[in-house]
Protein backbone atom coordinates (compact mmCIF):
# COMPACT_ATOMS: atom_id res chain seq x y z
CA UNK A 1 0.00 0.00 0.00
CA UNK A 2 1.38 3.40 -1.01
CA UNK A 3 1.59 6.39 1.29
CA UNK A 4 1.60 10.07 0.33
CA UNK A 5 3.69 12.96 1.69
CA UNK A 6 2.76 16.55 0.89
CA UNK A 7 4.32 19.87 1.83
CA UNK A 8 1.66 22.39 2.85
CA UNK A 9 1.46 25.80 4.45
CA UNK A 10 0.95 25.54 8.20
CA UNK A 11 -2.43 26.62 9.58
CA UNK A 12 -2.60 30.14 10.97
CA UNK A 13 -2.00 30.30 14.75
CA UNK A 14 -5.16 30.51 16.84
CA UNK A 15 -5.56 33.62 18.93
CA UNK A 16 -7.03 32.05 22.00
CA UNK A 17 -4.50 32.99 24.65
CA UNK A 18 -2.81 29.59 24.39
CA UNK A 19 0.66 28.49 23.39
CA UNK A 20 0.11 29.28 19.73
CA UNK A 21 -0.71 32.89 20.48
CA UNK A 22 2.27 33.22 22.80
CA UNK A 23 4.56 31.99 20.02
CA UNK A 24 3.66 35.10 18.00
CA UNK A 25 4.37 37.53 20.86
CA UNK A 26 7.04 40.21 20.32
CA UNK A 27 10.52 38.72 20.61
CA UNK A 28 9.29 35.14 20.26
CA UNK A 29 10.40 32.97 17.29
CA UNK A 30 8.06 33.11 14.32
CA UNK A 31 5.81 30.03 13.93
CA UNK A 32 7.06 27.30 11.63
CA UNK A 33 5.52 28.14 8.28
CA UNK A 34 5.14 24.74 6.57
CA UNK A 35 4.21 21.18 7.47
CA UNK A 36 4.47 17.75 5.91
CA UNK A 37 1.21 15.82 5.80
CA UNK A 38 1.21 12.01 5.67
CA UNK A 39 -1.62 9.95 4.19
CA UNK A 40 -1.66 6.16 4.39
CA UNK A 41 -3.29 4.53 1.35
CA UNK A 42 -6.13 5.75 -0.89
CA UNK A 43 -8.77 7.68 1.01
CA UNK A 44 -6.77 7.57 4.22
CA UNK A 45 -6.86 10.34 6.78
CA UNK A 46 -4.04 12.90 6.57
CA UNK A 47 -1.99 13.90 9.59
CA UNK A 48 0.92 16.26 10.14
CA UNK A 49 4.17 14.34 10.72
CA UNK A 50 6.74 17.13 10.45
CA UNK A 51 7.11 20.90 10.63
CA UNK A 52 9.50 22.29 8.01
CA UNK A 53 11.76 25.30 8.47
CA UNK A 54 14.85 26.75 6.83
CA UNK A 55 18.04 26.38 8.84
CA UNK A 56 19.90 29.64 8.37
CA UNK A 57 23.70 29.77 8.22
CA UNK A 58 25.88 32.35 9.91
CA UNK A 59 24.91 35.59 8.23
CA UNK A 60 21.19 34.83 8.44
CA UNK A 61 18.71 35.24 5.61
CA UNK A 62 21.02 37.21 3.25
CA UNK A 63 23.67 34.47 3.47
CA UNK A 64 21.06 31.75 2.89
CA UNK A 65 19.63 33.48 -0.18
CA UNK A 66 23.09 34.10 -1.62
CA UNK A 67 24.05 30.43 -1.21
CA UNK A 68 20.65 29.39 -2.54
CA UNK A 69 21.52 30.79 -5.97
CA UNK A 70 24.21 28.10 -6.33
CA UNK A 71 21.73 25.34 -5.47
CA UNK A 72 22.49 25.14 -1.74
CA UNK A 73 19.61 24.34 0.61
CA UNK A 74 19.28 23.63 4.34
CA UNK A 75 16.18 22.93 6.39
CA UNK A 76 14.92 21.07 9.42
CA UNK A 77 12.03 18.66 9.91
CA UNK A 78 10.71 19.28 13.44
CA UNK A 79 8.47 16.84 15.29
CA UNK A 80 6.45 19.68 16.81
CA UNK A 81 5.70 23.35 16.07
CA UNK A 82 7.58 24.41 19.21
CA UNK A 83 10.84 23.02 17.78
CA UNK A 84 11.47 20.76 20.77
CA UNK A 85 12.47 17.64 18.82
CA UNK A 86 14.34 17.37 15.53
CA UNK A 87 13.31 14.54 13.20
CA UNK A 88 15.75 15.14 10.36
CA UNK A 89 17.98 17.76 8.80
CA UNK A 90 18.83 18.40 5.15
CA UNK A 91 22.24 19.93 4.47
CA UNK A 92 24.13 20.68 1.27
CA UNK A 93 27.22 18.55 0.70
CA UNK A 94 28.16 20.29 -2.56
CA UNK A 95 26.57 22.56 -5.16
CA UNK A 96 28.26 23.71 -8.36
CA UNK A 97 27.73 23.75 -12.14
CA UNK A 98 24.08 22.73 -11.90
CA UNK A 99 24.72 19.65 -9.74
CA UNK A 100 23.83 19.68 -6.05
CA UNK A 101 24.21 16.91 -3.47
CA UNK A 102 22.23 16.96 -0.25
CA UNK A 103 22.55 14.79 2.84
CA UNK A 104 19.56 13.93 5.01
CA UNK A 105 20.53 13.28 8.62
CA UNK A 106 18.53 11.85 11.51
CA UNK A 107 17.87 13.40 14.90
CA UNK A 108 21.32 12.37 16.18
CA UNK A 109 23.15 13.29 12.99
CA UNK A 110 23.10 9.75 11.61
CA UNK A 111 22.91 9.47 7.79
CA UNK A 112 19.49 8.62 6.40
CA UNK A 113 20.29 9.11 2.75
CA UNK A 114 21.51 11.35 -0.06
CA UNK A 115 19.59 13.35 -2.66
CA UNK A 116 21.28 14.55 -5.84
CA UNK A 117 19.79 17.04 -8.30
CA UNK A 118 21.38 17.43 -11.72
CA UNK A 119 19.86 20.36 -13.54
CA UNK A 120 18.69 19.89 -17.12
CA UNK A 121 21.43 20.55 -19.69
CA UNK A 122 24.09 20.45 -16.98
CA UNK A 123 25.96 17.76 -18.88
CA UNK A 124 24.03 14.52 -18.31
CA UNK A 125 20.83 14.99 -20.25
CA UNK A 126 17.99 17.20 -21.42
CA UNK A 127 15.88 16.63 -18.30
CA UNK A 128 16.54 17.36 -14.64
CA UNK A 129 17.75 14.18 -12.97
CA UNK A 130 17.01 13.31 -9.33
CA UNK A 131 18.89 10.50 -7.57
CA UNK A 132 17.74 9.15 -4.22
CA UNK A 133 20.16 6.94 -2.27
CA UNK A 134 18.98 5.68 1.10
CA UNK A 135 21.63 4.25 3.41
CA UNK A 136 21.75 0.47 3.00
CA UNK A 137 19.20 0.43 0.14
CA UNK A 138 19.37 0.44 -3.66
CA UNK A 139 19.75 3.75 -5.50
CA UNK A 140 16.74 5.15 -7.36
CA UNK A 141 16.88 7.55 -10.31
CA UNK A 142 14.10 9.74 -11.67
CA UNK A 143 13.79 12.33 -14.44
CA UNK A 144 11.58 15.40 -14.43
CA UNK A 145 8.78 14.93 -16.97
CA UNK A 146 8.40 12.35 -19.68
CA UNK A 147 10.28 12.83 -22.94
CA UNK A 148 7.08 12.75 -25.03
CA UNK A 149 5.46 15.54 -23.04
CA UNK A 150 8.61 17.64 -23.19
CA UNK A 151 8.53 17.35 -26.99
CA UNK A 152 4.89 18.46 -26.95
CA UNK A 153 5.75 21.30 -24.58
CA UNK A 154 8.50 22.70 -26.80
CA UNK A 155 6.38 22.38 -29.95
CA UNK A 156 3.64 24.40 -28.25
CA UNK A 157 6.03 26.91 -26.68
CA UNK A 158 4.67 29.96 -28.59
CA UNK A 159 1.17 29.13 -27.34
CA UNK A 160 2.49 28.60 -23.80
CA UNK A 161 4.10 32.06 -23.87
CA UNK A 162 0.82 33.63 -24.95
CA UNK A 163 -1.03 31.78 -22.19
CA UNK A 164 1.50 32.94 -19.61
CA UNK A 165 1.30 36.58 -20.73
CA UNK A 166 -2.50 36.43 -20.70
CA UNK A 167 -2.43 34.90 -17.24
CA UNK A 168 -0.24 37.70 -15.89
CA UNK A 169 -2.38 40.40 -17.48
CA UNK A 170 -5.61 38.87 -16.21
CA UNK A 171 -4.19 38.53 -12.72
CA UNK A 172 -5.51 35.01 -12.19
CA UNK A 173 -2.03 33.54 -11.69
CA UNK A 174 -2.86 30.45 -13.71
CA UNK A 175 -0.75 29.26 -16.63
CA UNK A 176 0.21 26.00 -18.25
CA UNK A 177 3.24 24.36 -16.66
CA UNK A 178 6.00 22.25 -18.11
CA UNK A 179 6.02 18.50 -17.36
CA UNK A 180 6.96 17.96 -13.71
CA UNK A 181 6.09 14.36 -12.87
CA UNK A 182 9.02 12.27 -11.63
CA UNK A 183 9.11 8.47 -11.42
CA UNK A 184 12.06 6.98 -9.56
CA UNK A 185 13.22 3.57 -10.71
CA UNK A 186 15.52 1.11 -9.00
CA UNK A 187 15.89 -1.86 -11.31
CA UNK A 188 12.32 -2.98 -11.99
CA UNK A 189 10.98 -1.36 -8.84
CA UNK A 190 9.34 2.08 -8.59
CA UNK A 191 9.91 3.10 -4.96
CA UNK A 192 8.95 6.77 -5.30
CA UNK A 193 6.86 9.03 -7.50
CA UNK A 194 6.24 12.78 -7.57
CA UNK A 195 2.83 13.81 -8.91
CA UNK A 196 2.67 17.44 -9.96
CA UNK A 197 -1.10 17.93 -9.72
CA UNK A 198 -0.98 18.22 -5.93
CA UNK A 199 2.82 18.29 -5.47
CA UNK A 200 2.77 14.91 -3.73
CA UNK A 201 5.47 12.34 -3.11
CA UNK A 202 4.01 8.83 -3.33
CA UNK A 203 6.00 6.16 -1.49
CA UNK A 204 5.45 2.76 -3.09
CA UNK A 205 8.24 0.70 -1.50
CA UNK A 206 7.94 -0.29 2.19
CA UNK A 207 11.70 0.09 2.73
CA UNK A 208 11.75 3.84 1.97
CA UNK A 209 12.38 5.91 5.12
CA UNK A 210 9.51 8.40 5.33
CA UNK A 211 11.88 11.10 6.63
CA UNK A 212 13.91 10.85 3.43
CA UNK A 213 10.72 11.07 1.36
CA UNK A 214 9.54 14.04 3.43
CA UNK A 215 12.84 15.84 2.88
CA UNK A 216 12.57 15.11 -0.84
CA UNK A 217 9.04 16.55 -0.91
CA UNK A 218 10.23 19.78 0.70
CA UNK A 219 13.38 19.97 -1.45
CA UNK A 220 11.55 19.62 -4.78
CA UNK A 221 9.27 22.48 -3.82
CA UNK A 222 12.28 24.79 -3.37
CA UNK A 223 12.98 24.36 -7.09
CA UNK A 224 9.58 23.81 -8.68
CA UNK A 225 7.27 26.66 -7.77
CA UNK A 226 5.13 27.92 -10.65
CA UNK A 227 3.94 31.55 -10.70
CA UNK A 228 4.98 32.03 -7.09
CA UNK A 229 7.87 32.17 -4.63
CA UNK A 230 9.37 28.86 -3.40
CA UNK A 231 8.69 28.32 0.28
CA UNK A 232 12.36 28.76 1.27
CA UNK A 233 12.94 31.92 -0.77
CA UNK A 234 11.22 34.39 1.55
CA UNK A 235 13.10 37.55 2.47
CA UNK A 236 11.91 37.66 6.09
Amino acid sequence: MSSVLTLKRAPEPKKNGGAQEQATAPGAPAPVGHVIEFTEGPGGESRVVAHVERELPEGGIPAYLAARKTGARSFVLWADPERRARLATLVTASAADGVATYQVLGAQGEPIGTLVREKALSGKGLRTRWTVAQTGCPEAVGFKGRIFWWYVWWLLLPIQVAICVGSILSGNGDAARGPRRIIWRSGREVPLEFLSDNDEIHVHAPWVDWRLAAALSALIRTFDSWMGTPWDDKRT
